[in-house]
């Protein structure tokens, strides 16, 4: 393990453990109005009025004409408005909030109000579909003609759903009006700049106007990415009315109803076989966006470019959209896209495998990209491919091959077992040349006459431990202790744009941009003396430019890869599924803490295999997501897979700080994929589908079966 590996103390782990940790929930009530939104009640109307009961002294009601700006949210297409516009779109969109400083009294006002609405036709289902936001065609090769000399075709659709992202912390902001004029903003999120923007839009102010500060948040995994936006325009807007500081903290019932969530997918596969070989892919792809845009662009350009796998397939046809609906709009989760196609492929290929006579394993190593292969945009694997190791890896440590070979017998009785995997990539970074043209990422070192750093960034930590990484890459470049570097949470007035904290990137890239000023501070240290460096973004120079509109380049710098395996076991009875075994080789790079590193793998592996098996969530309907509690939406705990072994394989990426590359995202993609393998293998090798498979979809294959 190299010195920067050795794991220490997370900077944030006394403060957490102790309870002393300040949550936006947490500040004094004091002086602060809560506020309350009130949520539309129906998934598509016309708003004809509302009446609003008389509200005491000290409680207000705020709309969309409070708005001193647009009334739009700075987003991608800036299409969610901060408070209704003449109609609704979803059911728990918010129409007003009402604040005040008694939550008892303001939660009875807001219930009071009655909304007249004019009930439009709500369209629901997202299979039928016609209004697009986004609609994205690539491709190269002839797919035609390799389907016309084809020995073999094969056609098949696949179906992903809901996941809630369940963080421990609800969604919550603050707005607290200051002396001048100045509005700050602070609470759970992500992304301090995207929130600053925002803000600034919709209150029609300047850059200084308005800063933004992340306060101890408790989870995000995307679901705190885009809406702490929204959340944070609308205090905003009320602490501006108010003229008092103003916290609204979702309860988790409103949280689960209400906010982002993975994007449902539908994906039709078709593909052309030539002499044993995969010869082209013919893929579409539908995902959908609910009923604002959010960040469903980057999550679709995201899932079609990974669509055709790690496989080197030569003819690639790929069309995707995301497709308006009324209901709850989508956005960022863990994964960003990817789990959703890398599922289709990957249960695709093991179908076409099995028909062929074939093991899928075999057959999926055949295909496998290398390094020089051109990537599914015409760009290039720069670096090594390291799956075929990582495939050894985990067949030694599962004994795969084996139990594949007897589980595969006939099996009686009430228990059967089955085993199955998947492989697969994250790119590692923003998508295309976001980081080059849009983010454009500073960052920044601040020496204190007496000695301390500071790292002066914008990427926020939300578990993954970027206020202990960020201090250790620092404070290894400086040969300085690690208690003489440290890392706040960012408040825009203080810190340069850093870009935000998604895509696996706030280690890959603000990391190598910190270990970079560290080298330049060490180069001009003089003790006794205030000094600052910076360092901004270049892309590297091996980087074949990446142009949206075609669809070609270089998505991705480089990629982050993984190999799972799930065993488990199927009780024919009641149809639950136990995990016996569950185990991943994943290549992060060089781990720049091995414990925050393994932490991720483990914990995102598990969210995969929640997502494959347990979480199942739909909405009713007229459209109203119907599980809205942690009782009513099951997540997986450690008792659930006992036996859960993650593996690291570095391959370093040498742009990254001491090699390392995005890890966040990576673990989760690839679990739908290898369990419904297994699944699959356990029910006597019927093809599945669809993820979640529940307990409830075991049972109705059983019977589908028997009959």
């Amino acid at each position: 393990m190299e010195k920067i590996s050795q794991s220490v103390v997370k900077k944030d782990h006394a403060p957490k453990v102790s309870g002393r940790s300040i949550y936006v929930a947490d500040y004094p009530p004091e002086g602060v109005l809560c506020g309350k939104l009130l949520h539309s009640k129906v998934a598509r109307a016309k708003i004809l009025g509302v009446e609003v009961p008389k509200l005491p002294e000290g409680y207000f009601y705020v709309d969309a004409r409070d708005v001193p700006g647009d009334n739009n949210v700075n987003i991608v297409l800036d299409d969610t408005p901060v408070f209704c516009r003449d109609t609704v779109e979803y059911i728990g969109e918010p129409i007003a909030m009402i604040c005040g400083p008694d939550e008892k009294e303001v939660i009875r006002l807001r219930d009071e109000c009655k909304v007249a609405y004019e009930e439009l036709e709500p369209v629901l289902d997202f299979y039928s579909a016609d209004e697009k936001f986004f609609d994205y065609n690539f491709g190269h090769g002839d797919v035609d003609k390799a389907f016309a000399e084809a020995d073999k075709t094969y056609e098949e659709e696949f179906e992903t759903g809901y996941q809630e992202q369940a963080y421990l912390e609800t969604q919550g902001m603050m707005a607290e009006p200051e002396e001048g004029g100045r509005m700050f903003v602070h609470g759970s999120s992500q992304c301090a700049y995207y929130i600053h923007g925002a803000v600034m839009r919709a209150l029609g102010c300047g850059p200084t106007g308005v800063h933004i500060k992340q306060d101890v948040t408790g989870g995000g995994f995307g679901g705190k990415e885009a809406f702490p936006s929204i959340l944070g325009c609308q205090v905003a807007v009320a602490a501006r009315k108010c003229g008092k500081p103003v916290r609204c903290v979702f309860d988790r019932r409103e949280d689960m109803e209400y906010t982002s969530k993975r994007h449902p997918s539908f994906c039709r596969y078709k593909a052309a076989v030539k002499d044993g070989r995969v010869t082209a892919l013919d893929i579409d792809v539908k995902f959908n966006a609910g009923a604002y845009s959010t960040l469903s662009a980057v999550v679709l350009q995201r899932g079609i470019i990974a669509s055709p796998g790690i496989y080197n397939i030569p003819n690639v046809r790929v069309h995707g959209s995301a497709v308006k609906t009324n209901t709850s709009p989508c956005g960022a989760y863990r994964g960003f896209g990817g789990p959703q196609t890398f599922f289709a492929v990957e249960m695709f290929m093991s179908h076409i495998a099995r028909d062929l006579g074939r093991e899928p394993l075999e057959f999926k190593r055949t295909h496998l990209v290398k390094q020089g292969d051109q990537t599914s945009t015409c760009g290039k694997y720069h670096f090594p491919v390291p799956i075929p190791d990582m495939i050894d890896e985990v067949v030694r440590e599962s004994d795969f091959e084996n139990k594949r070979r007897e589980y595969a017998k006939a099996q009686t009785g009430r228990y059967r077992r089955g085993i199955g995997m998947s492989m697969y990539f994250h790119g590692a970074g923003f998508t295309g040349a976001g980081e080059r043209d849009l983010i454009k990422a500073v960052a920044r070192l601040r020496k204190y006459k007496d000695g301390r750093v500071e790292v002066l960034a914008s990427n926020g930590d939300i578990g993954q431990g970027v206020r202990t990484t960020f201090p250790k890459i620092v404070a290894n470049e400086l040969n300085l202790p690690l208690d003489q570097v440290f890392y706040e949470h960012p408040d825009t007035a203080r810190v340069p744009d850093s870009g935000p904290t998604v895509a696996s990137r706030s280690l890959m890239i603000v990391g190598e941009l910190l270990r970079r000023a560290a080298i330049k501070l060490r180069e001009q240290w003089k003790d006794g003396e205030e000094q600052e460096v910076e360092e901004h973004y270049k892309e590297p120079d091996f980087v074949i430019p990446f142009y949206i509109d075609k669809f070609e380049g270089d998505a991705y710098p480089t990629y982050a890869w993984a190999v799972n395996a799930i065993e488990l076991e199927i009780d024919t009875y009641t149809g639950v599924a136990r995990v016996l075994g569950a185990y991943g080789s994943f290549d992060v790079g060089t781990p720049v803490d091995y414990n925050v590193v393994m932490g991720q793998m483990e914990g995102g592996f598990l969210q995969g295999i929640g997502y494959a098996s347990i979480e199942k969530m739909d909405y009713d309907s007229k459209g109203r997501i119907r599980n809205n509690s942690l009782s009513d939406y099951l997540i997986p705990t450690t008792m659930d897979v006992p036996r859960l072994k993650c593996m690291l394989h570095v391959e370093k990426y040498p742009d990254g700080p001491y090699g390392a590359k995005g890890a966040g995202e990576l673990p989760l993609v690839g679990a739908p994929a290898a369990y419904l393998e297994a699944v699959e293998q356990a029910l006597g090798g019927m093809k599945l589908n669809h993820a979640p498979f529940t307990a409830e979809d075991t049972l109705s294959a059983i019977t589908k079966e028997v009959n």
